[in-house]
């Protein structure tokens, strides 16, 4: 079998998990804190007998963009943006820290601190527990202090949000979209980290240029298929005279 149908297969393949990769994207254009991914690929000899002339290309796997997404003004005291580098902190439903660019914060029945998806947030001392209060801050270092709600108006400093700012070869996205530390472990908190409250971090995905990624995938695709019917063809083609002589 020729050579080619190998070559378009793969590429078909991959045009078709990239496109799966921007339909993602697209779909959390609006979701806080989004970082977009992407299919990185590499060009590889292709194996098998006889001179090595063709060339095919190889998914080398997913990766994720970690420019930082514009700032839409809230007026929320729980609403926080990191200013420049880092992550908030959160606890994920199997007991483990996860990593999330998205501020929206929430406060409980029982007084637990909770991103907008319902995870707990990490302070310096584990999950953000705050007893009930008049009103809330949430400082430039991530301390928090509240005004207790026992009349007495005197200002309380209840916690600090565990902030970290590792290396992006440190993390990994999980399929939920948070990313993870790469080696399993919990990272450490950076007291250099800022925030910025009464702000939200938009995603970084720009609709236009996923629309325009996706539209020149879906091109190259009917390409790859055109060129696997084209070797299709030629097979044919070329049994066809081996039964006529």
């Amino acid at each position: 079998m020729d050579k080619a149908l190998y070559i378009s297969s793969a590429g078909a393949t991959l045009s078709m998990r990239a496109q799966q990769v921007h339909a993602n994207n697209l779909t959390n254009s609006n979701t806080l804190g989004f970082r977009r991914d992407f299919v990185s690929s590499l060009s590889v000899a292709l194996q098998g007998d006889g001179f090595q002339s063709r060339i095919m290309s190889s998914a080398r796997g997913l990766g994720s963009s970690f420019d930082v997404g514009a700032q839409e003004h809230t007026g929320r005291k729980l609403d926080a943006v990191v200013s420049g580098d880092g992550w908030f902190t959160v606890e994920t439903i199997d007991g483990n820290e996860a990593y999330t660019r998205a501020g929206q914060f929430q406060v409980s029945a029982d007084g637990q601190l909770l991103t907008a998806k319902g995870l707990p947030v990490m302070g310096d001392a584990g999950p953000v527990q705050l007893p009930e209060f008049e009103s809330i801050e949430i400082a430039g270092d991530g301390t928090i202090t509240i005004i207790p709600a026992d009349g007495t108006g005197e200002t309380v400093e209840v916690g600090q949000l565990k902030l970290v700012n590792p290396e992006v070869t440190e993390l990994q996205k999980a399929w939920n979209g948070l990313f993870v530390s790469a080696n399993g472990e919990a990272l450490d908190a950076d007291p250099n980290v800022r925030l910025r409250t009464g702000f939200l971090e938009t995603s970084n995905v720009s609709a236009m240029d996923e629309m325009i990624s996706f539209i020149s995938l879906s091109r190259q695709f009917e390409s790859q298929m055109k060129m696997m019917k084209a070797a299709g063809d030629l097979a044919s083609s070329g049994d066809r005279l081996i039964r006529e002589q």
